[in-house]
């Protein structure tokens, strides 16, 4: 836990340390946001956060959608997952997969990187695991540009929970 009084004080590096995980494997963002201070709240330091990543180049913007991990992927089932999205996969049930749901979400991981070149990212705190597969399966249908759009819509979601989850 951290308040906002300290993170508008803090050094940069203190900054980066505090919030660096909001947006995943990502610290650059916080790092950019710093110079943003102060904050009023939390929304106004979110929006920092996520203007930082509107502004970003789109390679950028792929490269911050390619930093998450697949949903119920290989590196979740080996334990490889940041404490966050761990609990957030979990949250969503994702943890607790019948061998069956483990080969559709293999299956369909792989035909939305195939189709897009960066993994689905959905802030799955607010699904579960059938809507997540189903919203996995209306995505695919999307043009890229769409899809990056969405994706770091999503991503904006999980960092806002994320720093709301911290920020007192």
């Amino acid at each position: 836990m951290t308040t906002l009084e300290y993170l508008n004080a803090a050094s940069e590096e203190s900054f980066v340390e505090a919030i660096g995980f909001a947006f995943e494997d990502s610290p650059w963002i916080a790092r950019a946001a710093a110079a943003r201070r102060p904050f009023a709240d939390v929304a106004a330091l979110h929006a920092a956060m996520s203007a930082v990543v509107t502004s970003a180049a789109p390679e950028t913007q792929v490269a911050l959608i390619a930093a998450h991990p697949d949903l119920a992927g290989r590196v979740a089932r080996e334990g490889r997952l940041t404490r966050a999205s761990t609990a957030e996969q979990t949250a969503a049930g994702l943890d607790a997969l019948t061998p069956g749901e483990v080969a559709r979400f293999d299956a369909d991981n792989a035909a939305y990187r195939a189709r897009f070149g960066f993994p689905f990212v959905i802030c799955a705190r607010e699904y579960d695991k059938t809507s997540i597969l189903d919203e996995l399966e209306r995505r695919k249908q999307n043009a890229r540009a769409d899809e990056i759009a969405t994706a770091l819509a999503e991503i904006a979601k999980i960092a806002r929970l994320r720093l709301e989850e911290v920020i007192r």
